[in-house]
C-alpha cells in the first residue's frame, strides 16, 4: 500500500481482532487500524452515522469482514456497502471461519474482494494473517469519496 490505508476490522471475537492486527504488525503493516464489534457499529463508521470514530473523506479504508456478527451480520454489511455509490469501491476481504460454499457464492456476488477462511488451528491462524498482510503491502486502493458528496 503506497499511501496511508486505515485497515478496518469487523469482528465479533476481540481475540481474532487482536491476532490479525498482531500478525499484520508483525509483516511490517503499520498502518492505522481499527476494530468493530458488530456490523452495525462497522456501518455506523463507514455511513458517518456516529460520532466517534468517524470515516474521514480524504483517507482510504480495507475492511477485514466477518460473517457471523451480532447486531448486523457481514453478508448484510457488504451488501449495504456495494449498494453505495460512494462505499461500493471500498475493497472487502471477508475473513470468516465459514466455509459453506454458498456463503463464499453470495459474498463474491455481492461484490467482496477475496473471500479467506480463518484456520482453526492457532498457528495455520496466525500464518494465514502473515500471509494477507504481504499481499496488503501490494494492495492499491482508492479514495472513498465524501459522505457530503453523495
Amino acid at each position: 500500500m503506497t499511501r496511508e490505508v486505515v485497515i478496518l476490522i469487523a469482528d465479533d471475537d476481540a481475540g481474532h481482532s487482536r491476532l490479525i492486527e498482531k500478525n499484520l504488525r508483525r509483516v511490517g503493516i503499520n498502518n492505522s487500524i481499527l476494530c468493530f464489534e458488530n456490523g452495525q457499529d462497522i456501518l455506523d463508521f463507514l455511513f458517518v452515522k456516529t460520532t466517534a470514530p468517524i470515516r474521514t473523506p480524504d483517507d482510504s479504508y480495507l475492511l477485514l469482514l466477518d460473517i457471523r456478527m451480532p447486531k448486523v451480520d457481514g453478508v448484510e454489511v457488504l451488501r449495504q456497502i456495494k449498494a453505495d455509490q460512494n462505499l461500493r469501491r471500498l475493497p472487502v476481504t471477508m475473513l470468516t471461519t465459514t466455509d459453506d460454499p454458498r456463503d463464499v457464492a453470495l459474498c463474491h456476488e455481492l461484490g467482496c474482494s477475496s473471500y479467506i477462511v480463518k484456520p482453526v488451528d492457532h498457528e495455520k491462524f496466525s500464518e494465514a494473517i502473515k500471509h494477507l498482510g504481504l499481499f496488503m503491502t501490494l494492495v492499491q486502493v482508492p479514495k472513498l469519496d465524501s459522505p457530503a458528496e453523495r
